[in-house]
């Protein structure tokens, strides 16, 4: 999927629903420190997702075939944003995350079995959906261009890893439209909301 074609990021922005508000974009722009640190964890953790998918489903060929290099270049990612913080001496350390990825992955099913591993590629697709178009929204407002290139850049990789979700939950499961509006319903409202801090992944923060 290339993001840079009109009608490409148009079935992203489509699946998504709703834009992310004025209000995060600005809080983005006057924080960027924050955000930076908050985005190697986000990286982080994406990778740590992709490799527990394996570790859970190795019985599943086309999953582990997609997973695995997901999760080597959500690492290069990572790596990518530290030496941008470590040029700008900006220290790597814990981050209390927003509710937005506990309050999603909390809606996943507890039985084992098609409907858990379903959600949790339909929440998979939603959280990198969001990364993509929030990085495509910041791109143009950045007056600091190092990082409007490096935003630039993960636009297209984060819209495949989206695709790549979205495709095995399509794949390993016949019924998803109903759950995925659930989960659209509940994710656009938190990022829509009020928020007590501010992350990558979080509302509006007051």
């Amino acid at each position: 999927m290339i993001i840079s074609a009109n009608n490409d990021l148009q079935t992203l922005l489509n699946f998504l629903r709703a834009p992310t508000p004025d209000g995060w974009l600005k809080a983005a722009l006057d924080q960027l420190p924050l955000l930076l640190l908050d985005h190697a964890h986000c990286e982080r953790k994406a990778a740590t997702a992709a490799v527990n998918l394996i570790s859970k489903y190795p019985d599943f060929p086309d999953l582990v075939q997609l997973m695995s290099p997901l999760a080597r270049e959500e690492l290069l990612h990572f790596e990518k944003v530290m030496a941008i913080m470590n040029e700008r001496n900006i220290p790597f350390e814990p981050l209390t995350p927003s509710d937005y990825g506990q309050t999603l992955h909390g809606l996943i099913s507890k039985k084992p079995g098609d409907a858990r591993l379903r959600d949790q590629l339909l929440i998979g697709a939603i959280i990198e959906a969001r990364s993509c178009e929030r990085f495509f929204a910041l791109v143009p407002l950045l007056e600091d261009k190092q990082l409007a290139r490096f935003y630039a850049s993960l636009v297209k990789s984060e819209a495949r890893h989206f695709q790549d979700y979205l495709g095995l939950a399509k794949r390993y499961s016949h019924d998803i439209d109903l759950r995925l509006e659930q989960f659209l319903d509940v994710e656009n409202e938190l990022i829509g909301k009020n928020d007590t801090v501010f992350r990558f992944h979080s509302g509006i923060p007051i």
